[in-house]
C-alpha cells in the first residue's frame, strides 16, 4: 500500500471521466491539463473498455505532478438490465484484462453495424469508417455517441441530444442492445488484474432492490459521488456502502463536448478516500 502523502488538506480528484480514446472529445493530456487548471490533484481516465489513454497519461502525469490511478468503465448485464461497472487499481499489462477490453470492444463495432443497418432503412446514412471522424482518429472504442456526432455533423439531427432522443436512446427506433456481459465475469477479470470493481451511478437505477440484487456480486465498492448528484442522494448510497463494508468513489462522467452540462471534477473524492482505493497501480 502506497503511503498517504502530505498533500494540501483541499486535495480533490475525480475518478470518472473519459477521453477520445472513448467518447470524450479532449484528448488524454488536454484531460490532465484541465484537470490541474481547475485545482484537481488526481484524477482517473475511465474510458470505455479500453486503458489506451495510459499510453501518453503516464508520462505526462508524472510530469505535470498529477497523481493517476488505473481506470476502466464497462457496460455489463444483469438480470436482463444494463449496469455500468468501474475498475480501479488493476495491472494495465494483464493479459486477461486486456483480452476482456477487447472483446467489450468486437462487441460494441457488431453492435454499432446493426444500429447503422436501423438508420439506414430509416434514410440515414452513416457509414462505418465516419464514426472515427466524430471526434478524433485515436478512439479505441466507438458507440453510439459517435453514430450521434456523425449524425449532427451530416445534418440529420441539430445536436448529440437530439439524435438520442429521436433514435439512439435506449428502446428507442434504433437502438440495439448489444451482447450482454455478465457484471459477475467484469468483476473477477479486475479482481484477477490486482483491482477493484465498484458499480457506477447507482442513482440512475430507479429499483433500489435492483441495485442491492447487483451489489450481492462482489463488488469492493459504490459510486456515491457523481455528477450533480443531490446530497441526499449521495448519503443514502454512503449508508448501503458503510453497511456492506464497501469502499466510495466518486467523479463527474466528464465526457468534454459529448456532455457540455458536465464538467471535470463536478464530483470528487478527498485525499483519504483517493489513497484507500489506489493501493497497488498509481502512477506519481
Amino acid at each position: 500500500m502506497h503511503p498517504i502523502p502530505d498533500i494540501a488538506s483541499d486535495f480533490r480528484a475525480d475518478l470518472h471521466c473519459h477521453t477520445t480514446c472513448s467518447d470524450g472529445s479532449l484528448e488524454p493530456r488536454a484531460v490532465i491539463d484541465l484537470a490541474l487548471s481547475i485545482g484537481l490533484q488526481g484524477l482517473s481516465i475511465t474510458d470505455h473498455d479500453t486503458v489506451a489513454a495510459y499510453e501518453e497519461s503516464i508520462s505526462y502525469a508524472r510530469e505535470k505532478k498529477l497523481y493517476l490511478g488505473t481506470g476502466v468503465e464497462f457496460s455489463c448485464n444483469f438480470e436482463a438490465r444494463s449496469v455500468h461497472v468501474l475498475g480501479y487499481d488493476f495491472c494495465l499489462e494483464d493479459f486477461s484484462f486486456l483480452s476482456y477490453c477487447k472483446r467489450q470492444q468486437e462487441k460494441r463495432l457488431v453492435r454499432n453495424r446493426l444500429i447503422l443497418e436501423k438508420l439506414h432503412r430509416l434514410k440515414i446514412f452513416i457509414e462505418e469508417s465516419e464514426l472515427f471522424l466524430s471526434f478524433q482518429e485515436q478512439a479505441s472504442t466507438l458507440g453510439r455517441p459517435h453514430i450521434a456526432a456523425a449524425m449532427v455533423r451530416k445534418g440529420y439531427v441539430k445536436s448529440i441530444a437530439e439524435a438520442f432522443q429521436l433514435y439512439l436512446g435506449d428502446h428507442k427506433s434504433c437502438y440495439v442492445a448489444g451482447e450482454p456481459f455478465p457484471v459477475l465475469e467484469a468483476v473477477e477479470i479486475l479482481h484477477q488484474a490486482g483491482g477493484k470493481a465498484f458499480i457506477a451511478h447507482p442513482h440512475m437505477y430507479a429499483d433500489a432492490a435492483f441495485v442491492r440484487r447487483v451489489l450481492d456480486v462482489p463488488f469492493d465498492g459504490i459510486e456515491c459521488y457523481y455528477g450533480k448528484t443531490s446530497p441526499d442522494v449521495v448519503r443514502r448510497w454512503k449508508k448501503v456502502a458503510e453497511k456492506r463494508n464497501l469502499l466510495m468513489s466518486g467523479g463527474s462522467d466528464f465526457h468534454g463536448e459529448a456532455k457540455p452540462y458536465v464538467s471535470l471534477g463536478g464530483a470528487w473524492v478527498s485525499q483519504d478516500v483517493f489513497f484507500r482505493i489506489f493501493e497497488k497501480n498509481l502512477i506519481v
